[in-house]
């Protein structure tokens, strides 16, 4: 299982923390990503100067972000620049990645590697055999990425909640203690790094001390990105959107008879027609439609109808539960590092440490020490 990390105090203390007690994943994932940007021609040091760029519209959204990542650079020991980068690797990554600027890229180029990743699905109360809000995801990415992931609880003087991160990021699939939850699906756009807007990984961050949806699209909407995604959202109270989000603008997807499902190619008309090629992946379509004919095949879905749509290989390669293609190089080698299912109305997230077709999902529950099954 992924280490709970337990986070208290002002922003640049809950950072020292979270630097201390995650030094050695923080290195993995510094790592990770120096190789990865130099497999698309960047060097480490450029990717930090592009991070630089982002600096601002995190300390518009919120000064208190870029207090935390100076905290984890010095809990950590690493520069701030290099726990900036992490936080915007999303946005460093160009918009056509993986791109061949590297023999080993275009030789996975030509046995057509998938870039795609994640699916994620929203469950209303009304479809959920609880009755209370559930959401759920794989996460897809490179499998050596798995062993840096690490799991915050995190307690600010607005709000207390839990997220599965890439240490050294300060959120990404996460719940909060007002019923709030939310996933992330990458997706690419032609105009992806153009121009300087709120990283993806820091706006989920901030969105994980909002109360209800509305909350969250109030935020989400007045707002420039720097690149593109979508956040599959939901609260307690039954509510549920996705919202991408481009440089060229966002967009709201609504939820459908109870259930709301996301891969990774945008579903609104007008952000899909700035999309990058190949839009969204070879498998993004697929996975999508296997998701929904899974839900629909159940009229109530409880938690282990989520963990079993989610350890589905149907698709092989393409399916949503993704192992590992020894023949890819690393940097190709996309698989689900981890999976998730959240109860908003209990706090309490299950979490896969591994492909969940694998492993059991261990309840990890959002009060530090509660009593979970």
């Amino acid at each position: 299982m992924f280490p709970v990390l337990e986070l208290s105090g002002s922003a640049f203390e809950r950072g020292r923390q979270y630097g201390l007690k995650a030094r050695d994943r923080i290195a993995r994932s510094i790592e990770t990503y120096r190789r990865l940007f130099a497999c698309c021609g960047l060097a480490w040091g450029e990717a930090q100067a592009i991070s630089a760029r982002y600096a601002r519209a995190i300390r518009e959204l919120d000064p208190s972000l870029y207090q935390e990542i100076e905290g984890i650079a010095a809990g950590s020991g690493r520069e701030s620049a290099e726990i900036l980068a992490l936080n915007c690797r999303s946005e460093i990554l160009p918009p056509r990645f993986p791109e061949p600027a590297d023999p080993a890229w275009i030789e996975a180029m030509k046995r057509q590697v998938d870039p795609g990743e994640c699916t994620a699905i929203a469950v209303e109360p009304r479809r959920s055999a609880s009755g209370g809000a559930l959401l759920a995801q794989n996460w897809d990415w490179l499998g050596e990425q798995r062993g840096a992931l690490v799991i915050l609880r995190v307690r600010t003087a607005h709000a207390t909640f839990l997220t599965l991160t890439e240490a050294g990021m300060l959120a990404k699939i996460g719940l909060n203690g007002r019923g709030l939850g939310v996933c992330l699906n990458i997706l690419r756009s032609r105009t992806d790094g153009l121009g300087a807007g709120v990283p993806v990984h820091l706006l989920l961050r901030r969105l994980l001390e909002c109360a209800r949806v509305a909350d969250a699209a109030a935020l989400v909407l007045r707002l420039r990105y720097g690149a593109s995604s979508n956040i599959l959202c939901a609260d307690r109270a039954g509510a549920v959107a996705s919202f991408e989000l481009s440089p060229a603008g966002a967009a709201l997807v609504p939820g459908a008879e109870g259930v709301l499902c996301h891969t990774n190619h945008f579903l609104d008309p007008a952000l899909a027609k700035g999309e990058a090629p190949p839009a969204g992946s070879l498998s993004s379509q697929p996975r999508l439609e296997r998701a929904r004919a899974l839900a629909a095949a159940r009229s109530k879905l409880g938690v282990e109808d989520l963990q079993r749509l989610l350890r589905d290989g149907h698709g092989g390669a393409l399916a949503i539960c993704r192992g590992p293609d020894p023949g890819q190089p690393w940097q190709a080698r996309v698989e689900t590092v981890a999976s998730v299912v959240m109860e908003l109305d209990r706090g309490v997230m299950h979490v896969a440490p591994d492909l969940p077709s694998r492993c059991a999902y261990v309840p990890v529950a959002l009060a530090a020490h509660a009593a979970v099954s």
